[in-house]
């Protein structure tokens, strides 16, 4: 990877086609495709790539069952068509996941929810996935795991993505495009000519560079209005409704590879996910924040609400000392003036503003799951604007993906590898796909890997994490690249700081 004053020279050298601000799925998507159309792209976040509402997600890529009652009818069947786009495009990062739905009586009636499953097998035009069918929650695997009112259910499709990893992947791709990738790289004013932007960008060290951009693409999540007032006036309307998400994860709750999707009360659903071989991940919650975007916490009585809702379920409850970890994220969510936080769309929109110079797209809203349909209509908005190849990522694997199926590619990483443990082996191979090679290099033993920091993590990785996946801290290391922080002792952590520490900012 490209040295940061490398970066910085290249980008000062030239005009720009696009400056994306945001390295969230919406901003890496989108400068992955136009980098992949023969544009001069560069992405800048403030942060590490991920490191807000995109590695706080439920971590699905999904239609959205519950959007079908709000009458989500195109977000739902483009979402179902892109599942199938991204389960092609990644299936290492991302993998089939089926869920059970109890019937609940009270709530929503067994009628509602066959007509329901029904249109969402075929709306989006399903083929890889199996359809939705009956089940009977009175046979194990369900059986003393639920409680006994629950005798009926259903089961259906959707998949689980490794949310943080696809972003990942995402800039990495767009970096081999020809993008320039600025991490921890803050845009702190914006210039408006006819012409072009002049965007001012600051490292994280304070140093400042001026670049010059034909197009802006503002993709900065929840901080898109401040993003938009920067660039056009402080009067420049506020269009966001930010609703934070937040989840719980505990030890394993259940057996099986399936997951439960449980109906609550209030009319919203929460879902309860196998996660990370040893746990169950719980969530999530619809709250309005308010509050400091870089310091978003769940709150007590969101704890208390996951726990309630997956109780009225488990047969064991759930208590707040069983509480491993959690995590919260903000949805920047387009405000439709709905009600509820939870029906406020989860469609995206787009502001494009050309009236007083130079283009600026702004993007609100969006899931994980249709980010490469978003970065398609960006794009078609700002065509006008520049000069442009085709559309080209429905077909185009991901780093790592470029494989016909995930079983197959693991018996011959077994078979190479063979001195691997066989958890180490999968874990590495869901991680990075077929650049497992990339990690491992010439190794042929475990003690040729390098230093060892506990678990399966040893040195080679975290040099491939920092030279090809933009890691610079021990938080992108063990909790968005991986999710190593949960097995590992807390000491890890440090030991990883001063590892990184000894690098002295001299990156590859």
């Amino acid at each position: 990877m490209p040295s940061p004053d490398a970066c910085w020279r290249r980008i000062g050298a030239d005009l720009q086609d696009l400056l994306v601000i945001g390295g969230g799925i919406n901003g890496v998507g989108i400068a992955r495709d136009a980098a992949g159309r023969g544009l001069s792209v560069t992405l800048c976040e403030k942060d590490d790539l991920a490191s807000h509402t995109s590695s706080a997600s439920t971590k699905l890529v999904h239609g959205g069952l519950r959007y079908l009652e709000q009458y989500e009818l195109r977000l739902v069947a483009e979402a179902l068509r892109e599942r199938e786009v991204l389960l092609k495009a990644a299936p290492h990062i991302i993998w089939p996941l089926r869920f059970v739905l109890p019937h609940d009586k009270g709530l929503r009636p067994g009628w509602m929810l066959r007509i329901g499953l029904a249109l969402y097998d075929t709306i989006g035009g399903r083929r890889s996935l199996p359809g939705s069918r009956g089940v009977d929650l009175t046979k194990p695997p369900h059986r003393g795991v639920l409680q006994d009112r629950l005798k009926r259910g259903f089961e259906y499709s959707d998949c689980w993505v490794e949310d943080a990893r696809l972003v990942v992947l995402c800039a990495m791709d767009a970096r081999e495009r020809g993008a320039q990738i600025l991490t921890r790289t803050e845009c702190v004013a914006l210039e408006r000519h006819k012409s072009h932007w002049r965007a001012t960008l600051r490292s994280a060290d304070g140093t400042t560079q001026t670049v010059g951009a034909r197009a802006l693409a503002n993709a900065a999540g929840p901080w898109v209005d401040t993003v938009a007032r920067k660039a056009l006036g402080a009067g420049t309307p506020a269009r966001l409704r930010l609703v934070k998400g937040s989840h719980i994860i505990v030890p394993r709750k259940f057996p099986g590879e399936h997951a439960y999707i449980f109906q609550n009360g209030d009319g919203r659903v929460v879902f309860a996910i196998p996660y990370e071989r040893d746990f169950t991940l719980i969530g999530t919650t619809d709250q309005l924040f308010e509050g400091d975007l870089d310091s978003v916490r769940i709150a007590q009585e969101e704890r208390a609400y996951l726990r309630e809702a997956a109780g009225e379920y488990f047969k064991s409850g759930i208590s707040d000392n069983e509480i491993v970890s959690t995590y919260a994220g903000v949805r920047p969510l387009y405000e439709d003036s709905s009600a509820r936080n939870s029906t406020v769309t989860r469609d995206y929109a787009f502001e494009l503003e050309t009236a007083g110079g130079a283009p600026i797209l702004s993007v609100y809203g969006g899931k994980i799951t249709t980010f490469r349909k978003l970065a398609e209509h960006a794009l078609a908005r700002l065509a006008p604007h520049l000069p442009m190849g085709p559309k080209w990522t429905r077909d185009a694997p991901l780093p790592g993906g470029e494989m016909n199926d995930f079983a197959a590619f693991l018996r011959r990483a077994s078979e190479r590898y063979a001195w691997l443990p066989p958890a180490m082996l999968l874990r590495l191979a869901r991680a990075y796909g077929t650049r497992i090679d990339r990690v491992i290099g010439t190794a042929d033993g475990l003690d040729r890997l390098g230093d060892h920091f506990g678990g399966d993590l040893y040195e080679a990785e975290l040099n491939y994490l920092v030279n090809e996946e933009f890691a610079r801290s021990p938080q992108d290391i063990l909790w968005r690249r991986s999710k190593l922080g949960l097995h590992l002792p807390a000491e890890t952590e440090r030991r990883v700081a001063d590892w990184l520490d000894k690098l002295g900012g001299n990156f590859a």
